[in-house]
């Protein structure tokens, strides 16, 4: 740990105590006010003020350790990484929560991990930060609890909307949740498979299936059925808190066909809808056309982005410019610091900084979606 790492980890010595139910909360520290959609789906609000998320994907740590593998014997690197993120000038931060570290049995949460979560909300909220509340995740293959992947789709469903509906009664009337994001990137099986779970990337299978056949029924009516019972999972505790999905962005022609997933279907279902883009060097209208597909009558956030296929700077221009129809952007940070990583001499390390470097800048200053064509 470095020395500035070091001293902020004893800084928030008093923040990890109110964390982990060492300390009494202090009553300085109000609920924030809870984000909304404003009348007509225009932008996001806080208040009555505008409010454009500007975040992180805490997705995994340096390791590839995923949250949930660390967050109780090394609570205070959490603490240390939500206090690096909002240093950095992030006001939102994505949390991918797995199926089963939540749910030890088909009907029974696990209490350990939802207590957990509350204190991670309380940790969100000492550093004004919101949580974009990710779930399902099955990213590691060898976690996914072998009665789950065995269960038929009626049955698979119903265990997700009891993760849902736990994870919502956790945090019902706590507005420091942004959102609930549904899944990260399901997709409505066009044929009859035998694998839940789509291939692998860096070791981790973020794609999931929501059927196994479609037993002559389309994507479409597929999607649509799983986001009701999802959301009817949520709002039987939480009627308030927005809810989203994390959609795969291309084709730019048929957005979200292959998935089943239109943004149609996303803007009649969803408060707000989240769509996964990595700009390409040199073919940033193909991305920016990718955002204008999903700009429906909804508020857009670009919930995943980064400098993978193209550099920091024309990364930067493709955040400026989709400004016409984004309004908000949410980023990746895995526990190192700008610091940090220049002491490093790898690829990764000065890529990441780039990234970081160009997130501290802020966000585009025109945020908020011209009026006319913009949106149909």
């Amino acid at each position: 740990m470095t020395t500035a790492r070091l001293l902020l980890a004893l800084g928030l010595a008093f923040v990890g105590q109110l964390a982990s139910g060492t300390a009494d909360e202090p009553d300085s520290v109000p609920a924030p006010e809870r984000i909304r959609v404003s009348e007509g789906g225009s932008r996001f609000l806080a208040g009555d003020r505008p409010f454009v998320p500007w975040g992180f994907n805490y997705d995994h740590d340096r390791d590839g350790r995923l949250i949930e593998d660390y967050w109780h014997e090394e609570w205070p690197t959490v603490r240390e990484d939500f206090a690096e993120m909002r240093q950095l000038g992030a006001n939102v931060v994505r949390v991918h929560l797995q199926l089963g570290r939540f749910m030890e049995t088909a009907e029974r949460p696990n209490a350990e991990n939802l207590a957990r979560l509350k204190d991670l909300l309380a940790l969100a909220r000492e550093n004004d930060l919101r949580l974009d509340l990710t779930g399902l995740g099955c990213y590691h293959k060898a976690d996914v609890p072998a009665w789950y992947d065995a269960l038929p789709e009626t049955e698979r469903w119903a265990v997700q909307g009891r993760f849902w509906s736990a994870v919502a009664k956790t945090c019902a009337h706590d507005p420091t949740v942004f959102c609930y994001d549904l899944m990260n990137e399901p997709l409505a099986a066009g044929g009859v498979r035998d694998d839940w779970l789509g291939g692998a990337f860096a070791g981790k299978h973020f794609v999931q299936f929501l059927s196994l056949d479609p037993a002559d029924r389309d994507r479409g009516a597929i999607a649509r059925d799983w986001i009701r019972a999802m959301t009817a999972a949520i709002r039987r505790h939480d009627a308030e808190t927005l809810i989203t999905l994390g959609l795969i962005a291309h084709p730019p022609k048929n957005p979200g066909a292959f998935a089943g997933i239109t943004p149609e279907i996303a803007a009649a279902e969803l408060d707000f809808i989240c769509v996964h883009i990595y700009p390409e060097s040199g073919k940033l209208d193909d991305a920016l056309a990718m955002v204008s597909g999903f700009a429906k009558s909804k508020p857009v956030v670009i919930e995943e982005t980064f400098p993978l296929k193209c550099s920091a700077e024309e990364l930067g221009t493709f955040i400026e410019r989709s400004a016409v129809h984004a309004d908000g952007w949410i980023g990746f940070y895995w526990g190192a610091t700008p610091e940090e990583l220049a002491e490093r001499d790898d690829l990764g390390a000065a890529l990441t900084r780039s990234w970081l470097k160009l997130f501290a800048e802020g966000p585009p200053s025109r945020s908020v979606p011209a009026p006319g064509p913009a949106r149909e």
